[in-house]
């Protein structure tokens, strides 16, 4: 028969104790890993909110420069269009100014006429016939915007009148005015189309 080993118990709580401490050392290594570890995270973490905050501000350039550039783009098509839109208001206001002016010549025949013209009870039929077709034509003018220049009695402007000459003022408060008008002036709506043919006191 074998004798079995007897296992003094001091011994075994020897054991035990290095077993215990040895624990504790390969404890004790392993927790400056796991901060080590925890460290590396938030270093990641804290490059990655860099990287994000990074991407966002580049982003946020990028959308001002492009609203920017819309807001100039929008307000140069929108002057544009107010230009455009005043041009074409012009444009119809004087889309007939080459005809209205050739008929202006017209009109100045009929007011000689009408100057000219007897008023007998003869030809009375006539001049009120002339009369009509000249008040209805001077009517359809106007309401294209044409307006007769005021211009006999006022101060000479060269904004509105063309001296033809100068004559002796009858009297002082006349020098410097229009004593006669030669021709009528005309403008149509605000533009001068014909300026007035005067003779101006001196």
């Amino acid at each position: 028969m074998d004798e079995t080993k007897k296992t003094d118990p001091k011994d075994q709580m020897e054991d035990f104790e290095d077993i215990h401490i040895e624990e504790n050392e390969a404890f004790l290594e392993e927790k400056p890993i796991e901060e080590t570890d925890m460290k590396l995270k938030q270093d990641k973490k804290k490059v990655k909110k860099d990287k994000a905050s990074e991407e966002l501000e580049n982003l946020q350039l990028k959308y001002d420069e492009l609203n920017e550039k819309y807001l100039r783009l929008f307000s140069e098509f929108d002057n544009f269009r107010k230009r455009t839109l005043k041009e074409k208001i012009e444009l119809s206001k004087t889309a007939s100014e080459d005809i209205i002016t050739n008929l202006l010549p017209i009109i100045d025949d009929f007011e000689r006429a009408l100057q000219l013209m007897p008023q007998t009870e003869e030809n009375r039929k006539q001049f009120e016939g002339i009369n009509l077709i000249y008040n209805k034509l001077s009517k359809t003018l106007q309401q294209k915007g044409l307006e007769e220049l005021t211009a006999l009695g006022e101060a000479f402007d060269t904004d509105y009148h063309e001296a033809l000459t100068n004559i002796p003022a009858a009297d002082e408060s006349m020098k410097g005015k229009v004593v006669d008008v030669i021709q009528k002036g005309y403008n149509l709506n605000g533009k001068i189309i014909r300026f007035a043919k005067v003779v101006v006191g001196n």
